[in-house]
């Protein structure tokens, strides 16, 4: 059996396969490491970690990169207002953004790499797009310029940009440069601002060409499972699929993954908006188990409204269901829900993880369980209890919770 999940690009369900050998290659965009994780970055990385522990599960090797974009404008903002240099906040930053996915539960990732490791590798990029012929000089910055694509083969553009592109504060819209399929390839920079060297003078790499580098020498393209929050669809993905099939004629990814965004009071949650819960708050409040249960409990593809009441009710629950499934593993009374059941269970949530991460059905289906251990109040059969703790361990593995 396979992983199937629906390709953001063309709208269909497709199977997550490696392309070479048993080891998968799984690209999430990571942190820009200027400000500490919230809430809607839990998320995304949550589906990502359970698509992971899945595919393990399945047999699979799998290479999980996230890279770390730690050459930003945003970065360079918030260093000098806080008086520190750029290369200290986001060192700063991104330790703590690391930290705080190790103790939501996150399995670590296999590389993650630094943009500012690879800028000579961007600028070898970078000179191969400036030789398609569609990189001009605006200004202080070189900027490629994109063919007109058929429908399917990338993400759309122009009138229909409003489908999939996230309106926020400066971003994708009024931007000062003409044409939505206008990207940055580099822009130069002055000290104290950080630059490094290239043939167009001292500056900095577009934030595009970053990605596409890093996965290139770590993953290859094409990235057997690529992904992030619905937010970087455009103009992220976009142009780093447009750089793939410009150099190298095929789709940066058969499986692009896209999660829903998380919304706080009706908006996206956001660092440059400031309406967000910070990871670490939410995991003081709840706990890594009650969180990824709460994050869990929709459609990864559906926008999820945080609600602190629904948050506490998902830690309730999660308490409830987890005293009920332990009391019931340590009985020994002779009763008829059985091994048996909990086994069937755990085929039951392997299929619906496997069948588009399904995880509000996971949920639907333990919370039953749970309701049928409340019915049977005999308890577990004896000598059921190995059988049983094995059946729940499997369901564990793939979520991440613990529950017996």
């Amino acid at each position: 059996m396979e992983l199937r999940l629906v390709d953001s690009l063309t709208e269909r369900p497709r199977a997550v396969r490696p392309r070479r050998g048993r080891t998968l290659g799984m690209y999430v965009c990571g942190p820009t490491v200027y400000d500490a994780a919230h809430v809607g970055h839990a998320r995304t990385y949550l589906y990502f970690d359970v698509a992971r522990r899945t595919l393990e599960a399945e047999g699979l090797r799998v290479r999980h990169v996230m890279n770390v974009t730690d050459l930003e404008d945003k970065i360079d903002v918030r260093a000098q207002t806080l008086g520190v240099s750029s290369r200290a906040l986001a060192r700063a930053e991104e330790h703590g953004f690391f930290q705080d996915l190790k103790e939501f539960g996150n399995l670590p990732p296999t590389f993650r790499p630094r943009a500012s490791e690879y800028v000579p590798q961007i600028v070898r990029l970078a000179r191969a797009l400036e030789k398609t012929g569609r990189v001009h000089r605006l200004d202080g910055e070189w900027r490629y310029e994109a063919p007109e694509r058929a429908r399917g083969e990338n993400f759309l553009t122009d009138a229909d940009l409003a489908r999939h592109a996230v309106v926020e504060p400066g971003h994708p819209f009024g931007t000062p440069h003409d044409g939505e399929r206008s990207f940055l390839v580099w822009k130069r920079l002055e000290p104290p601002l950080p630059n490094w060297p290239s043939p167009w003078g001292r500056g900095a790499p577009g934030w595009h060409l970053q990605c596409f580098a890093m996965a290139s020498d770590l993953v290859g393209v094409p990235v057997d499972l690529h992904g992030g929050g619905r937010d970087l669809v455009y103009p992220h993905h976009y142009a780093e699929n447009e750089i793939s099939l410009s150099l190298r004629g095929v789709p940066f990814s058969p499986v692009f993954v896209h999660l829903g965004l998380v919304l706080q009071h009706g908006s996206k949650m956001s660092k440059s908006v400031g309406n967000l819960v910070p990871l670490r708050t939410a995991l003081k409040l709840l706990g890594a188990p009650a969180l990824r249960w709460h994050l869990l409990g929709r459609p990864y593809r559906d926008r999820f409204a945080w609600d602190d009441a629904a948050a506490q009710a998902a830690r309730a629950e999660l308490d409830l269901l987890r005293s009920t499934v332990r009391a019931w593993l340590a009985s020994d009374g002779g009763g008829r829900l059985g091994a048996a059941r909990a086994q069937r269970l755990a085929r039951t949530v392997r299929q619906a993880l496997l069948d588009g991460l399904a995880t509000e059905r996971v949920l639907a289906e333990l919370r039953a369980f749970a309701a049928e251990i409340g019915a049977s109040p005999a308890g577990l059969p004896r000598g059921d209890r190995p059988a049983a703790r094995e059946a729940l361990r499997e369901i564990e593995t793939r979520l991440g919770i613990a529950i017996g």
